[in-house]
């Protein structure tokens, strides 16, 4: 059975995904700053490694074969946190998971990340963070998945979804829940070769818009 690292598992779409992995009986290390988050999650297919992400993590990878990276600094810290956890740790992440040969390394990025300029405002750094994270695992030589969801919802998981860009801006969401599942989608069917994507509420199961 294949072991996945979480990182940013206590985090909202991070601790959805580890749920779903443990339900479906999947071998999941879970990389988190305080495992008291993690307090409610009993399963014999979890381990639970704290570290900080501002530190060196490489010793949470032993023995996995793939990497879910869904840590984020957080809608209320500065843009010192964006920068050492949206982009330094993710870059780090997929710097350490070359090392350990991960087989596929997912990563939660965001809507935007492709062309930061086109945004402006405060959360443009975010966006720079996010599209230099999402560089640095393109140029690593390792095989990814780039998730790059719209604006994200606490809305129950409908398991529709669409990786077309709605037309009108206000439809450009998604729920947590259906970002979880895609991952969980992605994590369980290995993905041949690398690939990009946004993700967004739709009209197609998860199975079929997340081929």
């Amino acid at each position: 059975m294949s072991k996945t690292l979480i990182i940013g598992a206590s985090g909202q779409i991070g601790k959805m995904t580890t749920e779903l992995l443990l339900k479906n009986e999947q071998s999941v290390v879970a990389l988190v700053r305080d495992k008291s988050k993690l307090s409610d999650l009993q399963s014999p297919f979890l381990n639970i490694v704290e570290q900080d992400l501002e530190g060196d993590f490489s010793n949470a990878l032993k023995d996995c074969e793939q990497v879910i990276f869904a840590a984020g600094s957080g809608g209320n810290t500065g843009d010192d946190k964006t920068v050492l956890i949206d982009l330094w740790a993710a870059t780090k992440a997929a710097t350490y998971a070359r090392e350990h040969a991960i087989k596929h390394f997912i990563m939660v990025s965001s809507i935007g990340a492709d062309d930061p300029d086109s945004i402006n405002g405060d959360l443009k750094p975010y966006l720079v963070a996010k599209h230099m994270a999402d560089e640095h695992l393109i140029n690593s030589g390792l095989s990814y998945t780039i998730v790059r969801p719209g604006t994200l919802t606490n809305d129950a998981a409908s398991l529709t979804v669409t990786t077309k860009r709605p037309q009108d801006q206000d439809k450009a969401k998604i729920s947590r829940e259906n970002v979880a599942n895609a991952l969980l989608h992605i994590a369980t069917n290995s993905p041949n070769g690398s690939r990009i994507f946004e993700l967004f509420d739709g009209d197609k199961p998860i199975k079929a818009a997340v081929k």
